[in-house]
């Protein structure tokens, strides 16, 4: 018994110092070897508000590109330097956690005034001082799923500011979306004999086509809507507790902002679909899509690209991806921003 004792006397030290640890370790990002080279994590006053910055390339002197993370809420820092290895050999990668997001959740401010518009001001704001910090007048704006209803708006708000636009899992009607993910998650479910699925998504129509309703994500991955190639790489706790940029500090406040920003946001992309906000770019703009991708799904993207009116405009399908052609494929991806791009 005493021996017992001992031992969770022990363990419950160990767990205590454990968690002290994770608590307080300081987060970083892998330096990159090169004397013009960048690799830099750090908190930037953006619009009034701390917002955690990542850097990262093998020469400052390349292209730059700023990524929008999606969500609202679902910071990409604790695993973006995984999948943008080969990107960081031709271009200068910034990723940000958004206002109230991950890193960017501060315990004591105030965020009765958030907003699609506040964080459109935001990327603004976040794009000139990366211009000036690496001497850019223009940068390469990407959006990925809930960041391409920022960074559309902000590309049609400033297209001085930018190259191009990327829009990876490109946001549009978002009714019409959940509509073909929802019957997409039926037919998956009615194929592999899921009697009790079918009967709850069908439960869903109606409150899907009025626009009072998301389909729950988790039954889009878990019939391939999501992600084909990798893990899902939102919200993978355990994947963000192992990384360099993440401790367990962040963890928590990651769950606080993703719960604030999924409120406060998720509703107006439903209202305010983003055919209704933007409908001309004053820039190049190209809509990267995968096949499979039922979270914003490519045929309501396709749909959305016919309509809008660009300087120049390309739709790129990836046949092999879901939600995240970026990460599934991202030689292909590396390869088109390359030719794209790079001179």
């Amino acid at each position: 018994m005493k021996k017992i004792m001992k031992f969770i006397k022990y363990a419950g030290i160990i767990t205590i110092v454990l968690l002290v640890t994770a608590l307080l370790f300081p987060t970083w990002t892998s330096h990159i070897k090169g004397n013009n080279s960048v690799s830099a994590l750090e908190q930037v006053k953006i619009n009034g508000s701390n917002h955690e910055v990542m850097i990262r390339g093998k020469d400052k002197d390349n292209p730059v590109i700023i990524f929008v993370h999606g969500g609202p809420g679902c910071s990409e820092i604790p695993y973006a330097s995984k999948y943008q290895n080969l990107l960081e050999n031709n271009f200068t990668v910034v990723n940000y956690d958004q206002r109230a997001s991950g890193k960017s959740y501060h315990f004591f401010e105030d965020y009765s005034n958030l907003s699609s518009d506040l964080l459109v001001d935001d990327l603004l704001a976040l794009t000139d001082y990366i211009s000036d910090h690496l001497g850019k007048e223009k940068i390469i704006l990407i959006g990925h799923s809930y960041g391409t209803y920022i960074a559309t708006q902000a590309a049609s708000k400033a297209p001085e500011k930018f190259t191009a636009y990327v829009g990876i899992g490109q946001m549009s009607d978002q009714v019409g979306s959940e509509i073909d993910g929802l019957n997409y998650v039926i037919q998956q479910a009615e194929n592999a004999g899921n009697t009790d699925d079918v009967l709850y998504l069908q439960g869903l129509t109606e409150q899907v086509e009025n626009g009072e309703t998301f389909i729950p994500r988790s039954y889009i991955a878990k019939y391939g809507g999501a992600s084909r190639l990798i893990d899902n790489p939102d919200g993978n706790i355990i994947g963000m507790l192992f990384s360099r940029e993440y401790n367990l500090l962040d963890i928590i406040r990651y769950n606080y902002g993703i719960s604030i920003s999924q409120k406060v946001l998720l509703e107006e992309v439903m209202k305010n679909p983003l055919p209704t906000k933007v409908k001309k770019l004053e820039l190049p703009c190209y809509f990267v899509m995968g096949k499979y991708d039922y979270q914003t799904s490519s045929n309501q993207a396709k749909k959305y690209f016919d309509m809008i009116e660009a300087d120049k405009k390309e739709f790129i399908a990836f046949e092999q991806s879901a939600h995240y052609p970026q990460f599934e494929e991202k030689e292909k991806f590396y390869e088109w921003m390359c030719d794209t791009f790079v001179k």
